[in-house]
């Protein structure tokens, strides 16, 4: 597909935004369809939730740190939080749309209700894409369709694996109509699932409500976002180094490790959360709260629910919660894109199908791409627009995917691998890193670590042993930002300028590379001593 045609762009979310740009770097002509009328997606608050858009709650913070959640050649300004109120986020989405001159190429409050290929598709790989604005509905063709509309839409109420709930009596809803706890004041709550939404529901209602208690099937590690030495988690944790030592020995000592940090904070099996599975790499829960509020009693943990009754409820160890008044489902969602033929996603046994969560595999022309379904233990922004950077350039034909076998073949050893380390799960869950410098590999922006250790010692150090930021996949090759090296280099400074507003001696920043010289000199040292006292 040559450079000036024509690409739909469906949701201005970060996906979508991520999109739109990487088309213009490539010469595309993109066009963003919005139902809503601004940009943020998920971001984007209401009071109320609205028909096919995702909804957040009025407490809702980010998960990941500004370093590690921004569009990679945008920092945060540095005073912001390093974990941000929802408000804060959608007003750097608004500023990085503002900034790279996004807007002209969104059409808000339109709906797109069909997505089809042309009947020249074979020749042409073209789209038939139907939206309507304002009771008007019009059709366009576009030469390739980027899916951009998210995967937080369809409430997952699964009515069917809780016998007795259509008797009971209360208030039932999904999580996704909460929007705070005012109208739960003295009640009491059952929230279904252990998910970050479900947590932070209970956390919250645990200061209103009489009783809260979250029922979970399979428990879950609980993470705060403080760690070592106080520092962000993921500045600590998502590290090329950590990645590699993950991925280099053996798995049991892997697994013991992540185990034994997993349980650092606090011990999961006293307080009811240990995982059926600890050693599966599942996404953690993230609440700094959630062990305070059950050793304050205000919130308790139970097994999953065996059945309802009129007015309470029976768990899988024979116990009860009675006179409920209020069930919450905090039960996750369902993938679905109503506008596009099932088939086409879901080529297989009913699954998601994608060669790297990204491209239908069975398809005469790659011109249709799924922006931002991938999930891992790295932020959606930076993930979303190494995504966006490859399917632009696979449109533009500078990159080319394999063959169907190929890719088939592909998906099936990924989903092995899944299986290993995730365990069975609807999401297509991934190794952040891994999978960022195998998309980085395909456009050829992978950093080059060997060449920098030789070119620039210092940046090496932080690319390899300090945090894994955005800015490191826009450091070399097509796309590369002037400004990478120094974003890297002054990371820290951004990090512990919001926190740190009464100077009383200088801040402290970790040294990982220096910390892990120490650790190993140690030894060396304690076997010189004692060869010199045997000698």
């Amino acid at each position: 597909m040559a450079p000036g045609k024509r690409v739909a762009i469906i949701g201005a979310g970060v996906s979508g935004l991520a999109s739109i740009r990487c088309c213009l770097e490539e010469g595309l002509e993109p066009i963003c369809f919005e139902r809503s009328d601004d940009v943020g997606g998920l971001w984007k608050f209401s009071d109320h939730a609205e028909e096919g858009r995702a909804s957040i709650y009025p407490a809702v913070f980010t998960n990941s740190s500004k370093e590690m959640m921004c569009f990679p050649d945008f920092p945060y300004p540095e005073d912001y939080p390093n974990f941000m109120h929802h408000s804060k986020l959608q007003e750097y989405i608004r500023a990085f749309t503002q900034e790279k001159g996004l807007l002209r190429y969104i059409q808000f409050e339109t709906l797109v209700s069909s997505v089809k290929k042309c009947p020249s598709f074979l020749v042409t790989g073209q789209w038939e894409v139907v939206w309507e604005k304002n009771g008007k509905q019009e059709s366009t063709i576009f030469d390739a369709v980027m899916i951009c509309s998210g995967h937080h839409v369809y409430p997952n109420l699964p009515r069917d694996s809780f016998p007795g709930l259509d008797q009971f009596q209360g208030q039932v809803l999904h999580s996704r109509d909460y929007k705070g706890p005012e109208a739960f004041k003295g009640k009491r709550v059952l929230v279904i699932g252990l998910g970050n939404s479900g947590c932070d529901i209970a956390v919250e209602l645990s200061r209103f409500a009489t009783q809260v208690i979250i029922s979970t099937r399979s428990g879950s590690w609980v993470m705060s976002r403080v760690w070592d030495d106080g520092h962000p988690w993921d500045m600590v944790y998502v590290t090329r180094f950590a990645s590699f030592l993950r991925n280099a020995l053996p798995s049991s000592v892997s697994d013991w490790l992540y185990v034994k940090k997993m349980n650092t904070w606090f011990k999961h099996e006293n307080y009811g959360l240990m995982p059926l599975n600890g050693t599966l790499r599942k996404e953690p829960v993230f609440n700094d709260e959630l062990p305070s509020r059950i050793l304050c009693g205000t919130l308790s943990i139970r097994p999953g629910v065996t059945k309802f009754m009129e007015t309470s409820a029976m768990f899988e160890d024979g116990t009860t919660f009675e006179a409920i008044d209020a069930v919450i489902f905090a039960t996750g969602y369902a993938y679905a894109y109503p506008f596009l033929d099932d088939s086409i996603i879901k080529s297989r046994n009913d699954e998601v199908t994608l060669f790297k969560g990204i491209f239908p595999p069975v398809m005469e022309k790659p011109t249709l791409a799924v922006i931002g379904l991938v999930q891992s233990l790295g932020a959606a922004i930076p993930t979303t627009d190494q995504q966006a950077r490859w399917a632009a350039k696979v449109f533009t034909g500078s990159c080319t995917l394999p063959t169907t076998k190929e890719m088939m073949d592909d998906i099936d050893k990924t989903m092995k691998k899944k299986l290993k380390w995730f365990g069975q799960s609807q999401t297509l869950l991934t190794d952040y890193i891994t999978y960022m410098d195998e998309l980085g590999s395909f456009i050829g922006a992978k950093p080059n670590i060997p060449w920098l250790f030789l070119t620039d010692p210092q940046l090496a150090l932080q690319v390899y042993f300090g945090p894994c930021s955005p800015y490191q996949f826009r450091l070399m090759g097509p796309g590369r930002w002037e400004g990478a090296r120094k974003a890297i280099l002054t990371q820290w400074d951004r990090t512990v300028k919001p926190i740190r507003t009464r100077a009383v001696s200088e801040a402290h920043r970790p040294q990982p590379f220096y910390d892990l010289l120490k650790m190993l000199l140690f030894p060396l040292l304690l076997l010189s001593v004692l060869l010199i006292f045997c000698s």
